[in-house]
């Protein structure tokens, strides 16, 4: 064909209206599909002053990330794949006579094919009153601006909405400051996603984080307030009174453009579409959540891009159909984790479910199975969601289940059924939101991918929503194992070392910050794995204090706030008692504190006491009088060392041999303060009898005649294991020597979050290795580990006498940022003559109390 004749062919016009996530999508897939000798031409229009980004992190924009982190696309990205684009160019006009769009500035753009993705728009209930300023939505960035202009000027916010989207949006009131409250016209939060009894405790947990959570609460106005700027009047009769109103009851499709010029609707709205995503106008296409297919709307990215693909392929003559899409979800809220798997609601005939929740942990966990237990049909799992993989796995292929599914999901049924990589099918859907099949996987490996990231790079894996990242890791690693090739353990994806090669990194080139530790050996911004890891490295290594400005944003709530948060929202205040030895003078100290801040109060098995209830505002006055008093924390809320339990030994008892309180209060007071991967717990027993139970924990020593037994590597709790013995009849010097040795080498070694019983059994060689590495010295390690211990010793300070000092950090000791005001949510009732968190219609119980006494002194 000649020059000329090449010149004269006309391009096909593709005209994408809409240019959100799903809109981005299918530019991207057409672009790569495009070939060089394909005449096609891309025009992008989108009504939002903004190219593609982001909206599944969108909460994010409140806690740092800018515009420019949640884009998905630039100006020079389009421009690089030949596509013509505008923003703020809204289409009013579909002539599908002529074949052409008018934009709202009187543009006509022609098109071939036309692609309709114009999303949803939040549904805002018909409530008189809701056209007020401050009253909101929750979609774009430009809501969130105003959110945010709204949030300097108020002190309370209400979401109107407890589905998925109102708890994101919740959770972005939170991050800017406000009293939240969540208001849900349903008996539970996320109907549509769990079950009854996975709402009752998704409700506790949210509420434990301070937001105060009502549901079956229908709105029937909003009113002027009497103490804050609107008053929401509930059809019981009840009110709530609020500065800001965030309606996120749900989304409706944006389907006016095919409503005006006569496309196929559904019955309650969207564009009808077939499983080539063509509407009832074959050259118009409709994609993500204006598409109307098989009567239903997907509400989720992962659909929407499967719809892209389908539009894309068909487009360029390729045939695929979109066919439906999984619902399942995993997810995390405010902290808090979410999963949701198929038929959560136990709706198939037949079905059969297990249920396990374990309420002081906030667990909930459910499965549902046909009813010969053979196949998986959905699941929930609130608080914990690490089956979510294996569960999602059993259920999208068919995988014949266990003999007792229930094991699944138990934690005390043994060792759990494992669902490996090699026993998943290559259809095995791993990545939903990208449509990447296990075999998609293989096939990245089997074109070159040398790494989990160079998988990444080929099949788009993990970077749609990103809950994926394990599976596609586990299922990678599994096939470069299965090919010889050696598997580095990087801690995350901006890490691309182990946390023992951090460890090494931070140590050889002295690195004190997380952010010289990035700049120099990471990528990107950090994340939820990385941070903490670094943080517990640093304090290991350098021993400095974890709330300084360069650390504070590396550790987790607990470590924030050096106590342990409760499920009401309070924390427990849990000074150390070394050894379990306590002067009355102090036991008196630790009654009138408590009596004072009326606070509940606890002797632990770990031989000390625990007063619980205490707000965050209450803080500081509390630990200063028991800093005052002689008292140093006891660092129950960090992965360090915990307790050191005794019994009183030879000092008192007709059985001991050895003096073992003195050693245990020893010993505590040497490691107090050391971080570690896991916490760490001692016990020293005076005799055989072993009273304090030693050998159940990390480190365990038990007196003999000529000296002392040492253990290693016992823990209680869901899974108990006896320690195993080390060494016998050691002398003091000797003893301390190893356990500086041992614990030394473990914070060296030790995984991410892994307890000493599975380092060692991981360890290749396990207790042998370790008698070589510490007793025989074969790594020549000895003198290192023990100067490191011993900068640890000498360095020590109580970090909440260091707070204390520090006016600057006593300022994050406040239940809200813009008010001093203590937390209404927060209700204690008496029993046994102490405080305990009060129920749900305890609280409302009070609150009606409360309203009765005020209209009473109001009439009066």
């Amino acid at each position: 064909m000649s020059s000329n004749n090449q010149q004269s062919i006309k391009k096909q016009s593709v005209v994408v209206v809409g240019n959100g996530m799903v809109g981005h999508h299918f530019v991207e897939q057409l672009a790569q599909l495009r070939t060089a000798n394909q005449a096609i031409e891309i025009t992008v229009l989108s009504a939002e002053s903004r190219l593609a980004y982001d909206r599944v992190h969108l909460s994010e924009y409140f806690s740092g990330k800018s515009a420019e982190d949640l884009a998905m696309t630039d100006e020079k990205t389009y421009q690089d794949w030949g596509v013509n684009f505008q923003t703020n160019a809204k289409v009013v006009d579909i002539d599908r006579s002529n074949k052409n769009v008018v934009t709202e500035s009187g543009q006509i753009i022609d098109y071939d094919k036309l692609i309709l993705a114009t999303g949803s728009y939040p549904f805002v209930p018909p409530i008189p009153g809701k056209d007020r300023d401050h009253c909101l939505v929750y979609r774009t960035i430009d809501d969130l601006d105003e959110i945010q202009a709204s949030a300097n000027v108020s002190k309370v916010g209400v979401v109107i909405g407890g589905g998925l989207l109102g708890l994101e949006a919740a959770n972005a009131l939170t991050h800017l400051g406000l009293k939240t409250h969540v208001v849900e016209f349903a008996p539970q939060l996320m109907g549509v996603q769990i079950d009854a009894g996975g709402g009752r405790l998704l409700k506790e947990k949210i509420e434990a984080l301070g937001v105060e959570v009502h549901t079956s609460k229908a709105t029937n106005v909003i009113e002027d307030g009497d103490k804050c700027r609107y008053k929401l009047c509930f059809s019981d009769d009840t009110t709530l009174e609020t500065d800001l109103i965030l309606f996120s009851a749900g989304i409706r499709p944006y389907d006016n453009l095919a409503r005006t010029f006569d496309l196929e609707l559904g019955e309650r709205g969207g564009i009808v579409i077939n499983n080539q995503c063509q509407t009832s106008d074959k050259d118009i296409y409709a994609i993500g959540e204006c598409a109307l297919w098989n009567n239903f709307i997907f509400g989720l990215v992962a659909p929407g891009y499967s719809m892209a693909k389908v539009a894309a392929k068909h487009v360029m003559g390729e045939k695929e159909s979109f066919t439906g899409a999984d619902m399942s979800t995993k997810l995390k809220l405010m902290g808090v984790e979410v999963g949701s798997i198929g038929d959560a609601h136990a709706k198939t005939s037949g079905a059969l479910t297990y249920t396990y929740e374990n309420q002081p942990e906030g667990v909930y966990k459910k499965i549902v199975v046909s009813s010969d237990k053979s196949k998986m049909l959905g699941a929930v799992l609130i608080g914990d969601t690490s089956e979510y993989d294996s569960l999602l796995q059993y259920m999208l292929n068919g995988i014949d289940l266990p003999e007792s599914p229930e094991a699944l999901i138990l934690p005390s049924s043994g060792e759990k059924p494992t669902l490996g990589a090699d026993a998943l099918p290559d259809t095995a859907m791993i990545c939903s939101c990208h449509n990447v099949t296990k075999g998609d996987i293989i096939a990245s490996i089997d074109q070159g991918a040398c790494t989990v990231g160079d998988v990444k790079t080929c099949t788009k894996a993990s970077t749609g929503c990103g809950g994926c990242a394990a599976l596609l890791k586990n299922v990678a690693d599994a096939e470069f194992e299965n090919r010889g090739v050696e598997v580095k353990k990087d801690i995350c994806e901006h890490f691309a070392y182990s946390r023992r090669e951090i460890f090494d990194i931070i140590t050889v080139e002295e690195i004190k910050t997380f952010d010289e530790l990035l700049s120099s050996h990471g990528k990107g911004h950090g994340c939820e794995v990385c941070k903490p890891l670094t943080g517990s490295i640093l304090a290991s290594v350098w021993n400095d204090y974890i709330l300084k400005k360069p650390h504070l944003s590396l550790q987790d709530t607990n470590d924030t706030y050096l106590g342990n948060m409760q499920k009401d929202g309070t924390y427990s205040v849990v000074p150390r008692v070394a050894g379990g030895e306590i002067t009355p003078d102090k036991l008196i100290v630790l009654g009138q504190v408590a009596k004072k801040y009326n606070l509940y109060t606890k002797i632990t098995g770990g031989q000390r006491v625990d007063l619980f209830g205490a707000r965050v505002e209450e803080l500081p006055p509390i630990w200063q009088e028991l800093i005052d008093a002689g008292f140093e924390t006891g660092h129950a809320y960090g992965k360090s060392l915990r307790t050191v339990k005794s019994c009183v030994g030879s000092t008192w008892c007709r059985f001991g041999v050895q003096d073992s309180t003195a050693m245990a209060i020893y010993l505590e007071n040497r490691y107090k303060g050391l971080r570690a991967p896991h916490k760490i717990k001692f016990g020293v027993s005076g005799c055989t009898r072993e009273c304090a139970e030693a050998q159940s924990k990390d480190i365990g020593i038990i007196a003999t005649d000529k000296g002392w037994n040492l253990y290693v590597c016992g823990n209680g709790g869901m899974k108990p294991r006896h320690g195993d013995l080390f060494a016998i009849d050691l002398d003091d010097e000797t003893l301390v020597k190893y356990i500086d040795c041992i614990l030394m080498f473990y914070v060296r070694t030790g995984d991410r979050l892994q307890r000493t019983s599975v380092w060692m059994d991981n360890m290749e060689g396990g207790l042998d290795y370790l008698k070589q590495v510490i007793i025989e010295d074969s790594l020549e390690l000895s003198e290192s580990l023990e100067q490191q211990m011993a900068l640890i010793v000498d360095t020590y300070q109580c970090e909440w006498k260091t707070t204390l000092e520090d006016p600057e950090a006593l300022k994050r000791f406040k239940p809200f940022v813009n008010s001093s005001k203590p937390d209404s949510n927060i209700i204690f009732v008496q029993e046994r003559d102490q405080i305990r968190p009060a129920t749900k219609d305890e609280k409302a119980t009070k609150v009606l109390i409360e309203e009765k006494i005020k209209k009473i002194a109001e009439e009066a």
